[in-house]
């Protein structure tokens, strides 16, 4: 059996340990060299310049006072930046950060101001030899060139609800659902849709009620969705230009289950005509049904769990 992957959290943690790892030890010694000729520029440049060998994936390096203006030049491999010295980076997300008591702080990402590109920086304290804090050393780093491992987190299946516009939520006791040619042809749309998803490939569905389409992304070419209009879906012959193929055996919806779960999608498109589904969405192998309804609230659901809920649960809920 396959470890389980890791969640969207659990791998930042993670990437973020193996980096605090790699950039701790040289922005220690990086420290403490700046603080034998801390005041003297040239020889802090020096120094910065020395440390970027350890670093290799490093952008610049540079030297703050305890005020977190710089006091030497931004030092980078094609040598230094001189109109950054004097720079104040007290504003910058990294220096809004409290330093552990480590003395070796990696920031959170954040947007660079000139390459507008997410980043990171990591910072370290510099102390004398009797421990007073002269200021700080800093390198920054695009997060594109990292040498992280970048594994595919696990999409975590359980009940999620976001609510969405309040402007929409505010008015939903004005409106009314107004019948749709989806709504018109529903069973002949939901029968498409079904087929489509058994014997022809298409992985992941988006069904819009009001504007009676759907986009579709089929496992022949899953970089690309097809949207599909009225016409389409109320036509049988469409499945037609979608090869047959055989359901894959590593979904998690079964292909059994499939037409249960789009018959309550329907009762819940027609549950009430002031609280009603606006569009949905099914994905078999994350097995998660997608909900959104006229109050603009959204539901991502596990598919066993949501057919679990009776139309009581949703009228209530409304």
């Amino acid at each position: 059996m396959k470890p389980p992957k890791e969640t969207l959290q659990q791998s930042i943690a993670y990437q973020r340990e193996a980096l605090i790892a790699m950039l701790q030890e040289p922005l220690r010694r990086l420290a403490e060299a700046c603080s034998r000729v801390w005041g003297d520029r040239a020889q802090i440049d020096s120094a910065l310049s020395e440390a970027l060998t350890g670093l290799p994936y490093c952008k610049s390096v540079y030297a703050l006072g305890t005020d977190a203006v710089q006091i030497s030049d931004n030092v980078s491999r094609q040598g230094p930046v001189e109109t950054d010295f004097g720079r104040d980076r007290s504003d910058r997300p990294y220096m809004r950060e409290v330093v552990p008591s480590t003395g070796f702080l990696l920031s959170e990402a954040y947007i660079s101001l000139r390459a507008r590109r997410p980043s990171l920086t990591a910072v370290q304290i510099v102390r004398d030899a009797a421990g007073t804090v002269l200021g700080f050393v800093g390198a920054d780093f695009d997060l594109r060139d990292l040498p992280l491992t970048r594994e595919l987190y696990e999409e975590p299946r359980y009940w999620r609800q976001i609510k969405g516009d309040p402007s929409i939520r505010g008015t939903v006791f004005h409106q009314t659902r107004v019948e749709s040619e989806m709504d018109r042809h529903i069973d002949t749309v939901l029968g498409v849709v079904e087929e489509l998803m058994i014997e022809h490939g298409v992985f992941h569905v988006m069904l819009h009620f009001s504007s009676s389409r759907a986009v579709i992304w089929v496992m022949a070419d899953p970089y690309r969705y097809r949207l599909l209009d009225i016409e389409a879906l109320i036509d049988p012959d469409s499945c037609l230009a979608y090869p047959r193929m055989p359901y894959p055996g590593d979904t998690l919806v079964p292909a059994e289950r499939i037409r249960s779960v789009l018959e309550v999608i329907r009762e819940l498109r027609f549950m009430d005509e002031m609280f009603y589904l606006r569009s949905a969405t099914l994905n078999i192998f994350n097995g998660i049904v997608g909900l959104t309804f006229s109050c603009d609230g959204s539901h991502y659901i596990p598919y066993d769990e949501f057919l679990g809920m009776d139309h009581g649960f949703w009228v209530g809920g409304a």
